[in-house]
């Protein structure tokens, strides 16, 4: 059984039309599982289009500042468990994706993704450029703490995407914070690649009838009190 609740429409706007919307209807679809069950694997295919959402998730400036670990296999995850609060779904689930920022930004990161970008497109604009050394009069200089923490906010837009993406492909999954990120960090060698764990995502697929929460109504305030227009 799925999740049931009352679409909010936006004005002229018929309330049919929003439910007859796929992806409106997989995000109704969609909740945090808490049992997934560890006889079924998410295929392959599905995955990597999880992936790809996330990978064409916007940054800022363009940085692409963190990276996706996907930690597929069993003893690795169970590893992880202990240090996330013995959550079934790191293990119940069949890939856990460890998204991760930039330590710091570097004038050699920034020259990278602005080269790549030259690179891709085939030429150089005296714009971009300006851009570019902005960007490498001004990130560099800052406190190591302030980078990371811009680039971890980059990582959650990526996160979203792949939730996004997990429900159109009707793949369960469950944003996690609740994990030491030293811990993380130290298996899965993060920080000598320049990285710091943000967040988890198990992907799985629920578990129903263990599942205390799947048979809820989703709860999210009416849209006049949550989205204001000016």
């Amino acid at each position: 059984m799925t999740q049931s609740a009352t679409l909010a429409a936006p004005a002229n706007t018929a309330p049919e039309e929003l439910q007859s919307d796929a992806l409106l209807e997989r995000l109704q679809w969609r909740y945090a599982a808490k049992k997934m069950d560890p006889t079924k694997a998410v295929p392959q295919h599905k995955v990597e289009r999880i992936l790809e959402a996330a990978r064409l998730a916007p940054t800022s400036s363009g940085l692409q500042p963190y990276e996706i670990v996907v930690v597929s296999s069993r003893s690795v995850r169970e590893r992880i468990q202990p240090i996330a609060w013995n959550q079934g779904q790191i293990t119940d689930g069949s890939h856990l994706l460890v998204f991760a920022a930039w330590d710091n930004y570097t004038a050699e990161r920034i020259n990278m993704m602005f080269d790549l970008t030259n690179s891709v497109r085939g030429f150089k604009s005296e714009g971009w450029e300006n851009y570019r050394n902005m960007l490498l009069g001004m990130y560099p200089q800052r406190d190591a703490e302030v980078n990371f923490q811009h680039a971890a906010r980059q990582a959650y837009i990526g996160l979203s995407a792949a939730m996004m993406a997990a429900a159109f492909e009707e793949v369960d999954c469950t944003p996690m914070e609740g994990f030491d990120a030293n811990a993380l960090d130290e298996i899965l060698s993060l920080r000598a690649r320049g990285l710091r764990s943000v967040a988890i995502l198990p992907l799985g697929y629920r578990e129903a009838d263990k599942d205390w929460l799947v048979n809820l109504t989703k709860v999210r305030r009416a849209r006049d009190q949550f989205i204001t227009e000016v």
